[in-house]
């Protein structure tokens, strides 16, 4: 899927969200109406498993196409923080890394010729 602009993406899930608040105003009205009599408990479960059977399906398929939206535009934006982090490097972090790395290396060693 291409790149999808914020504010397409936030529809997408805001819709998303009013898809599921409906979902869950049908399964309570079904409720509602077997309170009243209208609906047998059995008929209330059956109508209210439709509804969250078909809420699952759409969930499932919007959010498996979002997911790949998602990872591109982690991806994507990540390279922006990448670059940041670039600039902001020094490049003398690599000589104290390599002496904590000499210290471990050393401390390692010490620890297992005690074990023999």
């Amino acid at each position: 899927m291409a790149a999808i602009e914020v504010t397409k993406k936030l529809l997408i899930y805001h819709t998303l969200y009013r898809l599921n608040l409906s979902f869950s105003n049908i399964v309570t009205r079904c409720h509602t109406l077997q309170d009243a009599g209208v609906f047998t408990a059995k008929s209330a479960r059956l109508f209210q498993g439709y509804a969250q059977e078909l809420q699952a399906e759409i969930n499932q398929e919007l959010l498996g196409t979002m997911q790949d939206t998602e990872l591109a535009d982690w991806g994507r934006f990540g390279k922006v923080k990448q670059a940041r982090e670039k600039e902001l490097h020094d490049p003398d972090d690599v000589f104290i890394h390599a002496q904590e790395r000499k210290k471990q290396i050393a401390k390692a060693r010490g620890k297992a010729k005690r074990k023999k």
